[in-house]
This record gives structure tokens, sequence and C-alpha cells, in this order.
């Protein structure tokens, strides 16, 4: 046989190896351009340049080639049309059999620091985008590649068809190009209306898909595992080393312990166990172990079954203590070959390595019925300089860093939210309660006698004193909170009889 393709990626991961198999045992005929060209007749494969087919030159720095009726006739032609086979013929136009393309790297482009926006325009392709959706519309006479790792599974299907492939390869196929076209544009779209939100009229998300996942939040529920655009970040670039398959469940709890861990410096020994996406215990030690064991000994009946994330290379003194416990999850930013090993003797844990533990994503969204809801994530981090002391007694320096760490801490936990710690280490956690002294009484409850000379922070205003009274009299020492209520002056009366320090951040941390 005898067929024609049309070759033009920026993605040249194994397109020698396609052009040399559809020329050598099928007898293709080649038409490409530019880089691709180059690389095809570097391996020694005859390819014809587009400028040669269409008889036009390319133009405008290449940003015109492939925009012409020889290359579009060919792709959109259906061929059960004798009208269609007409115009080929008086046209001088030959059908394609295939058509491979990848864009250009725009999402690859845009995703390095200070990205200018010149280079990312120069990023945007037009022809790629015009040749892909032509092709996936005439799937029933034309194949169309996106995607490198479909190349074997294309050959296979000439192997197995005579040279031909079937309607149902050619409309899985139009159906990804589909939606690479539509991630491609919303990537776009995107990135301008971060650069000019107020010129934004829509709002899109494309995920690749990753893997179906055995189930959702309970067993009756459908769920699936896509990574946003086309380029891998965050989890989709985490490194599962052992365990069973993440669960949704999983993932949601890994993302809220690697959300709060990245709230301390790589510096800073820290560790982090959580369950239902709260925190049940968080510290900072001298080293990480001690941070783990502070955290752990933090509740320690919450922390079985739990998540766990740490932000500095997981070492053997570290595993050796968490192997000692069930854990669902562990994710650090590296492992030692020592730690590794002694993880492995537990087959069900999960272990991930995720570098860039503080890549987090720039929006937060919630769907609601009919639509969604597009808020900043939550990225503020208030320094102590900016804080306000409201009380007649004075914080000193100590005081400001364990209200900080308790301030890192609260803001991560389900509103309304209280977190109780002392020597950097969470004591009590009462999270999602229906009113702030329930949240308080809570906290209270779990640090217990350990709460005398402690900490206590709020992630939103004291609507009435009687939250302070309660920690005064549960023996904390200092309060942070936002401020912010009509009724904070009974607040600060109350802190200043009972002898209690109080912080106002002017920022509120809710968490729904």
């Amino acid at each position: 046989m005898t067929g024609l393709a049309l070759i033009s990626v920026s993605d040249k991961r194994g397109i020698v190896e396609l052009a040399s198999a559809l020329v050598e045992e099928f007898n293709f005929k080649i038409i490409s351009s530019g880089g691709t060209a180059k690389t095809l007749q570097a391996a020694g494969i005859p390819v014809t340049l587009v400028s040669e087919y269409t008889g036009a030159p390319e133009i405008l720095g290449g940003r015109v080639k492939t925009l012409h009726p020889r290359i579009h006739g060919g792709i959109l032609a259906n061929l059960d049309l004798e009208s269609h086979r007409r115009d080929l013929q008086e046209n001088q136009i030959a059908p394609f059999d295939l058509v491979v393309v990848n864009l250009y790297p725009f999402e690859e482009t845009v995703a390095q620091e200070n990205c200018p926006l010149a280079e990312a325009i120069e990023q945007i392709d037009i022809g790629g985008p015009a040749m892909v959706r032509a092709s996936a519309k005439n799937y029933q006479h034309v194949t169309i590649l996106t995607n490198p790792d479909t190349y074997e599974e294309y050959l296979q299907q000439l192997r197995e068809n005579g040279g031909k492939t079937t309607l149902e390869f050619r409309l899985a196929r139009a159906i990804e190009a589909f939606e690479r076209t539509a991630a491609y544009d919303w990537a776009i779209c995107r990135y301008f209306a971060r650069i000019r939100p107020e010129l934004a009229k829509f709002y899109g998300l494309a995920g690749k898909k990753i893997t179906t996942l055995r189930y959702g939040e309970n067993p009756h529920q459908k769920a699936s595992w896509y990574q946003l655009g086309n380029v891998a970040t965050g989890w989709a670039k985490a490194v599962q080393l052992q365990g069973k398959e993440l669960s949704y469940n999983n993932l949601v709890d890994l993302e809220a312990a690697r959300a709060l861990v990245a709230e301390f410096p790589p510096s800073s020994p820290a560790a982090v166990i959580v369950k239902h996406t709260n925190p049940c215990g968080v510290a900072v030690g001298q080293t990480l172990l001690s941070a783990y064991e502070k955290a752990y000994n933090a509740d320690s009946v919450s922390a079985f079954g739990g998540i766990v994330a740490v932000n500095q290379t997981l070492d053997k003194p570290t595993a050796e203590a968490m192997v000692k416990i069930f854990l669902e999850c562990i994710v650090a930013p590296a492992i030692t070959p020592e730690a590794q090993e002694i993880l492995a003797k537990k087959s069900n844990l999960r272990v991930l390595i995720l570098p860039q533990l503080a890549a987090g994503n720039q929006d937060d969204i919630k769907t609601i019925a009919g639509g969604f809801l597009v808020q900043d994530s939550d990225t503020a981090m208030e320094s102590p300089d900016s804080w306000q002391v409201v009380t007649e007694k004075q914080p000193t320096p100590q005081d400001l860093e364990e209200l900080l760490f308790a301030w890192r801490v609260v803001k991560h936990v389900k509103s309304n939210a209280i977190v109780v710690s002392k020597d950097f280490t969470t004591l009590g956690v009462g999270a999602g309660q229906m009113n702030r002294v329930g949240a308080v009484k809570i906290a209270l409850e779990q640090a217990s006698n350990r709460a005398q000379g402690a900490y206590l922070a709020s992630d939103a205003f004291f609507p009435f004193d009687d939250s302070v009274r309660a920690a005064a009299a549960a023996g904390i020492r200092a309060i942070v909170q936002p401020g912010g209520s009509i009724r904070d002056e009974d607040s600060i009366r109350a802190a200043n009889e009972l002898g209690v320090i109080m912080v106002f951040t002017g920022v509120r941390h809710f968490r729904h």
C-alpha cells in the first residue's frame, strides 16, 4: 500500500521510529515541516517539505506554513462524497491517511518562573490545533495522533488490519485530539486571565486523567484522578515507592498534610499527622525524629491510621519510629536508602516522595449546584511583625514564636477552629464546630493538664468573651486571633482581667 502522512510535532519522542516504520513497512510518503523535517531527514527518512508540497513558502518566521488548501483539503475531504473527490482531483490534492501533530509547548513555557509575555505568545500554536481539529472532525477517513504513547498501537493497527486502522481506533484518537485542543485552549485562557483577570469572562479547567480510583469518599461513589493541564505538577509528579494504590480519601488527606507541612521552612524539622483532613498532631523539633515523636505523642490515639507529612529527607531513625504503628501514607521531599529499606517491611504502607512540597495550586475551587466558586488559595501567612498586641501584658519573643506556630496550624483546621500548643507541638485541636466556645472546650479537653502555660490560636475572632475566660481557666498563657468583632473590647477586657496575653493578626483564616 501507499499512504500519505503529515507529521509536525514539537514533542519528538518516538517520531523517528514511527516514521521509519511507516516508510519501510507500509510505503508511506511523509510530508513535514520545520524541525520535524530536519529530525527525520537526519535519520535518513525521505521527507517532502510542506513548502514544496504546497508551493507556498513558510512565512512570518514560521507562523504560517501549514495553513494552506492543499494541507487542509487533504485532511478534511470526505472521500464518500463524489464532490469532495472531484475537488481533490481538480486541485491536485492528495488525501491524508495519517496526521501526527502535537502542539507548541505553551503549558511548559508559561510554567517557567517569570515567563515573558512575548515568549508565551510565540508558543501559542495556530496551525497545529487547526490540523488536529480538522483531522479529528474527519476521523472516518483520517487517523489523528497527538500522543507519542499511541504510536506503537497505531502501527499494530496497520499490521493487524492490512495497512488500515479501525473506525473505533480512529474515533478514540479523535476524542483524545479534541480533549487535547480543549485543554490547550483553556491553558491559554487561564494564562491571560491571570494577567488581566478583570477582562476574563469564562473560567475553565482541563484535566488529564491519571487513573480511575477504586471509589470516591464512599464505596458507592465513582471517582477518578486528573492532573491539571498537560504538564504534570504537584501530586501528579510524586513518586510512590511502595504500598497499595492511592484512594480518593488518601489523596485528599495527603493534600491537607502537604499544605500544612509546607508552612514550615525546611530548615526547621516539622512533622504533620492528619486524619480526615484535620491535623491531629503537628510539631517542630531539633531533629526530624523529635518532630515526629512530638507530633505522634500530641494525640497518639488519633494518629493510628493517619497520614504523615515531613518537610525534610526521611531518615532511618524517623522511619524506625514510624513503622511502630499503623499508618496509611507517608510523604516526604526525599528519603534515605536506609529509611526506605525499613519502611519496605510494611508492604501496604503507601510511601510517596514529593520534592516540591510547597508547590500548591493558585486557585481554590468548589462546586455548587449549577456552577462552581473560584478563589485565590489561602497562601497568606502573617508575620508577628505585623501583629497588634492588644493587652496590657506583653509577649516575649519566645511567646511570639509559639503563637506563630499555633497560628500556622489553625489555618489548616476546619472552622470553627481552635488550636492549643506548647513547645512547638499541638496539644489540642477543636475542629469544625458550630460555635467557637465549643471548639475551645474540645481543644482544651484534649490538652488536659498540659494546657498550663500553653498557647491558643483561633482562626476567626471571638464573638464573646466566654472563650477567653475558658482559656484562662485552663491555664492558657497567650492567645492569637484575627480580631474584628464588635465585641473585641469584651475579650480584651477579660484577657487583661485574667492576665492573658492577646494578639490580633488582622487576618482571618476560615476553612470551610
